[in-house]
């Protein structure tokens, strides 16, 4: 079990860990088993679009177009997701300007992939109150990778509407949380993607293969920072299995959203990282945003919960 300056790295791994002393605040280990399936699907995404690549682009102009569409749908997507939907909307960390919420919303999910703000909303609520046992949509304790690689695509049902907020009766989500537009708009950001880049068998290998990254990034989130073989614990909490993975990838391509031991033991607190020395890319993100004036932070968020080792949030 872990506290403020004590952590372990468990699970699954391809080489040797190493526990770390309250005086030694590094761990190391070997490559873990989602770090090796996120490099390869990249890997095999940049070799999909050379090899696909047609030949009035070539091979390397089709590496960089297939590079510029994976970073602007992460981007985007990342933005949208964990800083505005899950901290600004779920747990009301955070108060952005309404229009940007609203043409975020619009832009990810007719150009991007496709995520339903209210149902992820109301999953998402339902998991921090349910989180790991009967009731949190997103897996039980006893549910196996291929089980919870399922219930990405299916989630549980959930039992009670806790996505009543005034902004999902607002045009924009009404739009976007259409079953419709879900279809529609997946149709219609292929088929622009194919008009753009001119070659529809190129697009459909961009096209396919993010959405298989996206599916990994999910399972970091859903499967991976749920089970407690893998990651670290910063909190011993007991009432679920709540990990952090801390490793560059997986933080970068979740902004943050893998901290998870973290986040759910201080769900309203604006920022994921609880120690300046861990890797916080979506705390960085939500700060440049302060910094234009798109958002601030809420009296919940803004307040460092007792127990934790912030000195301030730094916000």
């Amino acid at each position: 079990c872990c506290v403020t300056k004590r952590w372990k790295t468990r699970g699954a791994s391809i080489g040797t860990f190493r526990c770390s002393s309250a005086n030694d605040e590094t761990w190391e280990t070997g490559l873990k088993i989602y770090l090796a399936i996120g490099y390869a699907l990249i890997l095999a995404y940049a070799a999909a679009c050379i090899a696909f690549a047609p030949p009035a682009i070539g091979p390397w102009l089709g590496l960089a177009i297939g590079a510029a569409y994976f970073l602007a749908c992460w981007f985007v997507g990342g933005v949208y997701l964990s800083c505005v939907i899950h901290m600004g909307i779920a747990h009301r960390a955070l108060d952005y300007q309404p229009w940007f919420v609203k043409t975020i919303t619009v832009v990810n999910n007719l150009f991007g992939v496709y995520i339903n703000p209210v149902t992820w909303v109301n999953r998402h609520r339902a998991h921090h109150a349910f989180s790991d046992h009967p009731g949190d949509p997103n897996k039980l304790a006893s549910d196996g990778l291929w089980r919870t690689l399922w219930l990405c695509l299916l989630p549980y049902r959930s039992k009670t509407n806790l996505a009543t907020d005034e902004i999902f009766k607002s045009w924009p989500f009404r739009l976007v949380s259409n079953p419709v537009f879900a279809v529609a708009s997946q149709v219609f950001n292929f088929w622009l993607l194919g008009l753009l880049v001119g070659d529809f068998r190129f697009a459909a290998v961009m096209w396919v293969t993010f959405r298989i990254f996206a599916l990994w990034i999910n399972m970091v989130q859903n499967y991976w920072t749920h089970d407690r073989r893998y990651g670290y614990r910063r909190y011993d909490d007991e009432r679920d299995n709540a990990m952090n993975i801390g490793e560059w990838l997986p933080v970068t391509a979740t902004f943050s959203a893998c901290l998870q031991n973290n986040h759910h033991h201080s769900p309203g607190l604006l920022r994921l990282s609880h120690d300046d020395s861990e890797y916080d890319l979506g705390f960085a993100a939500v700060k440049a945003m302060k910094a234009i004036g798109l958002v601030r932070a809420t009296d919940r968020g803004a307040e460092v919960p007792q127990g934790v080792a912030l000195e301030a949030v730094n916000f």
